[in-house]
């Protein structure tokens, strides 16, 4: 018993520090993302990358702007840029879909190819983690997502560094230089 005891605080005191360290490195890796078919999103491939979080709807008036993501996904994904789709069905009740059905909205509707996320709750008391920490940054303000279509950018590190309404598209000046800044090599200072 008291080997197991020793082996448990050794294994505290040894993996403790490397999550730790993990989640300094980038709070988004540390999340634990399922996508639309209940797999879990594997680090690497949000590893190093900068995403773009949108709350998504099929029955949305802004339902439009998937076009404009899948575009932003294909002229940008070799620089390092992942979207990120998460389906809620907070604001009027536009997503109420199960997985089978958004994914084959998106597919046939729109091509995308780009990740979706199971449906989760972006605002409220019972938002998800991934919402918690993407309204509590500095960029989010601590202020709830309104509708549909909102995107939040994360840079290579997982900072929120840029936040964008519903009605911003997302080929929009602003949300292209962003991205662009994002992805851009970081200059190292002498």
């Amino acid at each position: 018993m008291l080997k197991i005891a020793a082996a448990a605080v050794a294994t505290l005191l040894f993996a403790a520090p490397n999550a730790a360290h993990a989640s300094t490195e980038n709070p988004l890796l540390g999340l634990n993302l399922v996508d639309l078919r209940g797999k879990p999103v594997p680090v690497k491939n949000l590893k190093d990358k900068v995403v773009l979080v949108v709350n998504v709807a099929s029955r949305c008036g802004f339902t439009g702007q998937y076009k404009g993501l899948q575009e932003l996904y294909q002229k940008y994904q070799k620089s390092g840029l992942m979207v990120l789709g998460v389906p809620c069905n907070q604001f009027g009740w536009q997503e109420p879909g199960n997985a089978d059905e958004i994914q084959s909205f998106c597919s046939s509707k729109y091509q995308v190819t780009f990740p979706i996320l199971k449906k989760q709750k972006v605002r409220g008391d019972d938002k998800t983690p991934l919402y918690r920490y993407l309204v509590n940054s500095k960029i989010g303000d601590d202020s709830e997502v309104r509708w549909n279509f909102e995107k939040f950018l994360l840079d290579r590190d997982g900072q929120v560094v840029a936040r964008f309404r519903s009605s911003t598209e997302p080929s929009d000046k602003e949300v292209l230089a962003a991205i662009e800044k994002a992805l851009a090599p970081k200059v190292k200072k002498n």
